[in-house]
Protein backbone atom coordinates (compact mmCIF):
# COMPACT_ATOMS: atom_id res chain seq x y z
CA UNK A 1 0.00 0.00 0.00
CA UNK A 2 2.58 2.36 1.17
CA UNK A 3 4.08 3.82 -1.84
CA UNK A 4 6.16 7.03 -3.57
CA UNK A 5 5.95 10.12 -2.14
CA UNK A 6 7.12 11.94 -5.53
CA UNK A 7 9.87 12.08 -6.99
CA UNK A 8 12.61 14.77 -5.68
CA UNK A 9 15.24 16.36 -7.47
CA UNK A 10 17.56 14.28 -9.24
CA UNK A 11 21.21 14.23 -8.00
CA UNK A 12 24.05 12.18 -9.47
CA UNK A 13 21.77 11.28 -12.53
CA UNK A 14 19.07 9.73 -10.11
CA UNK A 15 15.62 10.48 -8.63
CA UNK A 16 14.40 9.86 -4.93
CA UNK A 17 11.52 8.40 -5.09
CA UNK A 18 10.94 6.03 -1.98
CA UNK A 19 11.58 7.79 1.29
CA UNK A 20 12.86 4.87 3.70
CA UNK A 21 9.84 4.97 6.05
CA UNK A 22 7.66 4.41 3.24
CA UNK A 23 9.77 1.26 1.41
CA UNK A 24 9.65 -0.15 5.11
CA UNK A 25 6.27 0.14 5.87
CA UNK A 26 5.66 -0.91 2.82
CA UNK A 27 7.65 -4.46 2.70
CA UNK A 28 6.10 -4.49 6.59
CA UNK A 29 2.31 -4.86 5.22
CA UNK A 30 3.20 -7.31 2.09
CA UNK A 31 4.62 -9.62 4.85
CA UNK A 32 1.40 -9.00 7.11
CA UNK A 33 -1.04 -8.55 4.33
CA UNK A 34 0.14 -12.81 3.35
CA UNK A 35 0.24 -13.98 6.87
CA UNK A 36 -3.26 -12.34 7.57
CA UNK A 37 -4.51 -13.14 3.76
CA UNK A 38 -3.61 -17.08 4.16
CA UNK A 39 -4.43 -17.76 7.49
CA UNK A 40 -7.95 -15.83 7.38
CA UNK A 41 -8.69 -18.42 4.62
CA UNK A 42 -7.86 -21.04 6.74
CA UNK A 43 -10.63 -19.43 9.57
CA UNK A 44 -12.99 -19.03 6.63
CA UNK A 45 -12.67 -22.68 5.85
CA UNK A 46 -13.45 -23.41 9.42
CA UNK A 47 -17.23 -21.93 8.97
CA UNK A 48 -17.84 -20.63 5.57
CA UNK A 49 -19.82 -18.08 4.87
CA UNK A 50 -20.66 -19.03 1.13
CA UNK A 51 -20.71 -22.80 -0.83
CA UNK A 52 -16.84 -22.93 -1.31
CA UNK A 53 -13.31 -23.35 0.59
CA UNK A 54 -9.91 -21.92 -0.16
CA UNK A 55 -7.34 -24.60 -1.28
CA UNK A 56 -5.76 -25.94 1.65
CA UNK A 57 -2.09 -25.23 0.66
CA UNK A 58 -2.86 -21.46 0.28
CA UNK A 59 -3.67 -21.38 3.69
CA UNK A 60 -1.76 -20.86 6.86
CA UNK A 61 -1.92 -22.60 10.55
CA UNK A 62 -2.58 -25.93 9.64
CA UNK A 63 -5.70 -26.00 12.04
CA UNK A 64 -8.04 -23.42 13.28
CA UNK A 65 -6.45 -22.63 16.73
CA UNK A 66 -3.01 -22.27 14.66
CA UNK A 67 -4.57 -19.95 12.16
CA UNK A 68 -5.73 -17.62 15.00
CA UNK A 69 -2.42 -17.19 16.81
CA UNK A 70 -0.78 -16.61 12.96
CA UNK A 71 -3.89 -14.27 12.13
CA UNK A 72 -4.40 -12.14 15.53
CA UNK A 73 0.13 -11.95 15.78
CA UNK A 74 -0.33 -10.21 12.10
CA UNK A 75 -3.37 -8.12 13.12
CA UNK A 76 -1.05 -6.21 15.63
CA UNK A 77 1.31 -5.86 13.29
CA UNK A 78 -0.97 -4.63 10.37
CA UNK A 79 -2.21 -1.99 12.54
CA UNK A 80 0.78 -1.08 14.17
CA UNK A 81 2.58 -0.32 10.72
CA UNK A 82 -0.66 1.23 9.60
CA UNK A 83 -0.65 3.32 12.11
CA UNK A 84 3.22 4.39 11.38
CA UNK A 85 2.17 4.81 8.00
CA UNK A 86 -0.66 7.03 8.27
CA UNK A 87 0.74 9.36 10.89
CA UNK A 88 4.21 9.37 8.25
CA UNK A 89 1.28 10.32 5.58
CA UNK A 90 -0.46 12.98 7.57
CA UNK A 91 3.02 14.70 9.41
CA UNK A 92 5.37 14.44 5.98
CA UNK A 93 2.15 15.66 3.78
CA UNK A 94 2.82 12.40 1.80
CA UNK A 95 -0.96 11.94 1.73
CA UNK A 96 -1.23 15.39 -0.45
CA UNK A 97 1.61 15.27 -2.31
CA UNK A 98 1.09 11.60 -3.27
CA UNK A 99 -2.30 11.74 -3.36
CA UNK A 100 -4.07 14.78 -4.18
CA UNK A 101 -5.89 16.42 -6.06
CA UNK A 102 -8.58 13.60 -6.79
CA UNK A 103 -11.35 14.42 -8.29
CA UNK A 104 -13.91 11.68 -10.08
CA UNK A 105 -13.38 13.62 -13.27
CA UNK A 106 -9.73 13.12 -13.18
CA UNK A 107 -10.26 9.14 -12.57
CA UNK A 108 -12.83 8.92 -14.95
CA UNK A 109 -10.47 10.42 -17.71
CA UNK A 110 -7.23 8.34 -16.42
CA UNK A 111 -10.02 4.92 -16.83
CA UNK A 112 -10.72 5.39 -19.97
CA UNK A 113 -7.23 6.30 -20.79
CA UNK A 114 -6.30 3.03 -19.64
CA UNK A 115 -9.13 1.13 -21.49
CA UNK A 116 -7.47 2.57 -24.58
CA UNK A 117 -4.16 1.71 -23.89
CA UNK A 118 -3.16 5.35 -23.64
CA UNK A 119 -2.69 5.35 -19.36
CA UNK A 120 1.20 6.84 -19.08
CA UNK A 121 3.72 5.96 -15.93
CA UNK A 122 6.11 8.22 -14.50
CA UNK A 123 8.06 7.40 -11.95
CA UNK A 124 7.82 9.16 -8.78
CA UNK A 125 4.10 10.54 -9.89
CA UNK A 126 0.63 8.85 -9.50
CA UNK A 127 -2.06 9.55 -12.13
CA UNK A 128 -5.87 10.04 -10.59
CA UNK A 129 -6.51 6.57 -10.83
CA UNK A 130 -3.33 5.71 -8.98
CA UNK A 131 -4.59 8.21 -6.86
CA UNK A 132 -7.91 6.57 -6.10
CA UNK A 133 -6.54 2.87 -6.13
CA UNK A 134 -4.43 3.96 -3.20
CA UNK A 135 -6.76 5.70 -1.62
CA UNK A 136 -9.30 3.34 -1.73
CA UNK A 137 -7.49 0.03 -0.49
CA UNK A 138 -6.41 2.32 2.54
CA UNK A 139 -9.66 3.03 3.40
CA UNK A 140 -10.42 -0.67 2.54
CA UNK A 141 -7.73 -1.96 4.90
CA UNK A 142 -9.44 0.63 7.89
CA UNK A 143 -12.39 -1.61 7.09
CA UNK A 144 -10.49 -4.68 7.21
CA UNK A 145 -9.16 -3.63 10.72
CA UNK A 146 -12.54 -2.56 12.27
CA UNK A 147 -14.51 -5.73 11.31
CA UNK A 148 -11.72 -7.82 12.44
CA UNK A 149 -12.13 -6.22 15.47
CA UNK A 150 -16.14 -6.57 15.69
CA UNK A 151 -15.12 -10.47 15.38
CA UNK A 152 -13.03 -10.79 17.37
CA UNK A 153 -14.61 -9.03 20.49
CA UNK A 154 -18.33 -8.75 19.26
CA UNK A 155 -19.17 -8.11 23.21
CA UNK A 156 -16.85 -5.45 23.38
CA UNK A 157 -17.10 -3.63 20.45
CA UNK A 158 -20.59 -4.41 19.76
CA UNK A 159 -21.30 -0.52 18.82
CA UNK A 160 -18.91 -1.25 15.99
CA UNK A 161 -20.26 -4.80 15.18
CA UNK A 162 -24.03 -3.40 14.95
CA UNK A 163 -22.67 -0.44 13.04
CA UNK A 164 -21.91 -3.98 10.33
CA UNK A 165 -25.22 -5.47 10.91
CA UNK A 166 -24.33 -7.25 14.24
CA UNK A 167 -21.52 -10.46 14.40
CA UNK A 168 -23.17 -11.60 10.95
CA UNK A 169 -22.63 -8.53 9.30
CA UNK A 170 -19.21 -7.80 9.97
CA UNK A 171 -18.07 -11.46 8.97
CA UNK A 172 -19.51 -10.31 5.51
CA UNK A 173 -17.79 -6.79 5.69
CA UNK A 174 -13.97 -8.57 6.51
CA UNK A 175 -14.66 -11.13 3.53
CA UNK A 176 -15.70 -7.93 1.07
CA UNK A 177 -12.52 -5.98 2.53
CA UNK A 178 -10.21 -9.06 2.18
CA UNK A 179 -11.63 -9.79 -1.55
CA UNK A 180 -10.92 -5.94 -2.27
CA UNK A 181 -7.63 -5.80 -1.04
CA UNK A 182 -6.48 -9.30 -2.65
CA UNK A 183 -7.81 -8.17 -5.74
CA UNK A 184 -5.40 -4.86 -5.66
CA UNK A 185 -2.50 -6.56 -4.73
CA UNK A 186 -3.20 -9.17 -8.07
CA UNK A 187 -3.79 -5.48 -9.92
CA UNK A 188 -0.53 -4.24 -8.24
CA UNK A 189 1.83 -7.15 -8.89
CA UNK A 190 0.56 -6.81 -12.44
CA UNK A 191 1.26 -3.24 -13.20
CA UNK A 192 4.52 -4.04 -11.33
CA UNK A 193 5.06 -6.64 -13.92
CA UNK A 194 4.41 -4.07 -16.93
CA UNK A 195 6.62 -1.94 -15.78
CA UNK A 196 9.16 -3.70 -14.12
CA UNK A 197 11.22 -0.15 -13.42
CA UNK A 198 8.69 0.51 -10.46
CA UNK A 199 9.95 -2.59 -8.38
CA UNK A 200 13.90 -1.40 -7.59
CA UNK A 201 13.30 2.14 -6.51
CA UNK A 202 11.20 0.29 -3.45
CA UNK A 203 14.26 -1.25 -2.43
CA UNK A 204 16.66 1.17 -3.22
CA UNK A 205 14.03 4.64 -2.86
CA UNK A 206 15.93 5.95 -6.23
CA UNK A 207 15.26 5.39 -9.90
CA UNK A 208 17.69 6.55 -12.97
CA UNK A 209 16.51 9.39 -14.61
CA UNK A 210 15.39 9.03 -18.09
CA UNK A 211 15.73 11.12 -21.17
CA UNK A 212 14.31 10.62 -24.29
CA UNK A 213 12.93 7.42 -23.33
CA UNK A 214 16.50 6.05 -22.10
CA UNK A 215 18.15 5.42 -18.87
CA UNK A 216 20.99 8.13 -18.02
Amino acid sequence: MADHAGAAAPAGGKLAIHPLLVRITHWVNVFAMLIMISSGWRIYNASPLFAFKFPRDLTLGGWLAGALQWHFAAMWLLALNGLVYLLYGILSRHFKSSFLPLTPQSVWHEFRNALRGRIAHELGVYNAAQRAAYVGVICVVIALVLSGLAIWKPVQFQELAALMGGYDGARIVHFVAMTLVVLFILVHVAMVALVPRTFLPMLTGYARRRENGQEI
